[in-house]
């Protein structure tokens, strides 16, 4: 880049959420560095520059670090080497939000704890275990039918129900499956009866602490598959769920955009997880708001002011996923999606599919959150994906 030095940021993860990232960043003469395990990855095909490496190693990391001299640095995934962006943090580099919010919401424990032990927010009960027994252990005293997950993965990878005693074995055969960074760790979650899930995505700026409208979302097997906003909710929920995302996202400071998942219930709010970037249900806000979660984190992290932010349309999307693995496929049917009113596509671009792997999104925007969610349902309906 030429003229006037710009600030640069390099993003440690570069899926879907990263390439809108950068896209944003660069709208605001940004210069982006896109890192990832793969090569092509989506941000990667955007960014000004990229590189492939393991994330987890820390060598590695701190090497591309001093080598690229970045302004900030964005983590958007949760298998990074943590221990050295804290080193790093220590020796000037800015790590977004801080590299003490990184690595508490790496994994599944350092959360918990903080959220309910230290703050004394309202969760499941859980936890923890390193082996099978240790595990056996726990599900009896939680008791079924109960939640188990690796302390660290995502997208609901490694996570399942268990039932009853007999499901424990292929339980922890699928956390250590699914789980990332070689951890044999899991957490037992009491299972919690709510009536809706949702995501508040919080943004902490120079402006303040201001809230997106809530987002409500659809699970399957622990990744979303559908997300509406605005969801309906009382006042005193709202004020709640605000209470309780003000509280786990000052603990954990910094400037930039949280995605904040809580569980509505008939005892009131509780807290599930955060992540200290956008939100894979958050999508759904570059067709509701005037400034997309996209928007909002680079405008945060870069010190600049948000004087509010404004819901325009209520909206949903749906994702399109993979239910194959291949590295020659193709996604059909998007033309015929689009002749659905107020429709936007987003391809992501990945270079290979994978079993359960989000390869687009479709997004709808309406009068309503019922008539955008019919819409979505209907224009992703028609997108299929072929192997050659």
């Amino acid at each position: 880049m030429s003229g006037l030095k710009a600030k640069k940021i390099m993003l440690l993860g570069s899926g879907e959420l990263g390439k809108e990232v950068v896209i944003e960043a660069q709208r605001l003469g940004v210069e982006t560095v896109a890192i990832d395990r793969y090569e092509n990855a989506p941000a990667m095909q955007v960014a000004h520059s990229s590189h492939v490496i393991n994330m987890l190693d820390g060598v590695a990391l701190r090497e591309l670090v001093e080598r690229e001299q970045p302004d900030y640095i964005i983590p958007e995934i949760e298998a990074i080497a943590t221990e050295t962006l804290i080193e790093l943090e220590k020796e000037g580099y800015n790590v977004i939000p801080t590299a003490k919010a990184t690595n508490l919401t790496m994994d599944r424990e350092g959360i918990r704890r903080l959220a309910r032990e230290t703050l004394g927010l309202p969760t499941a009960k859980y936890e923890f275990a390193d082996t099978l027994d240790e595990l056996k252990k726990a599900v009896q005293k939680i008791g079924t039918p109960c939640v188990i997950k690796p302390i660290m993965s995502s997208s609901g990878k490694g996570q399942s129900v268990c039932r009853s005693i007999d499901d424990v074995e292929t339980s922890w055969k699928e956390a250590m499956e699914g789980g990332r960074a070689k951890k044999t760790r899991v957490i037992v979650e009491e299972f919690i009866t709510f009536e809706s899930e949702i995501t508040l995505l919080t943004v902490r700026s120079v402006s303040g602490t201001t809230y997106c409208a809530p987002i409500g979302h659809i699970q399957q097997d622990g990744d979303y598959i559908e997300s509406w906003q605005p969801h309906n909710m009382t006042e005193a929920h709202i004020e709640e769920a605000e209470n309780v995302a003000k509280k786990i996202t000052d603990a954990l400071g910094g400037y930039g955009l949280f995605g904040v998942e809580l569980f509505i219930t008939q005892n009131g709010i509780y807290f599930s997880e955060v992540s200290p970037r956008p939100h894979d249900t958050g999508m759904v806000t570059l067709v509701t708001q005037d400034l997309s979660e996209f928007a909002l984190h680079i405008r945060a992290i870069l010190g600049y002011p948000i004087p509010a932010i404004r819901l325009l349309r209520p909206g949903a999307s749906r994702t399109i996923k993979a239910w194959e693995e291949s590295t020659n496929y193709q996604l059909d049917g998007v033309e015929t999606s689009l002749e659905t009113v107020d429709t936007q596509v987003r391809l992501f671009g990945k270079p290979e599919t994978k079993v359960g792997r989000r390869m687009a999104v479709v997004l709808n925007a309406a009068d309503s959150v019922e008539q955008a969610r019919e819409r979505a349902k209907q224009a992703a309906s028609y997108i299929t994906i072929s192997y050659k």
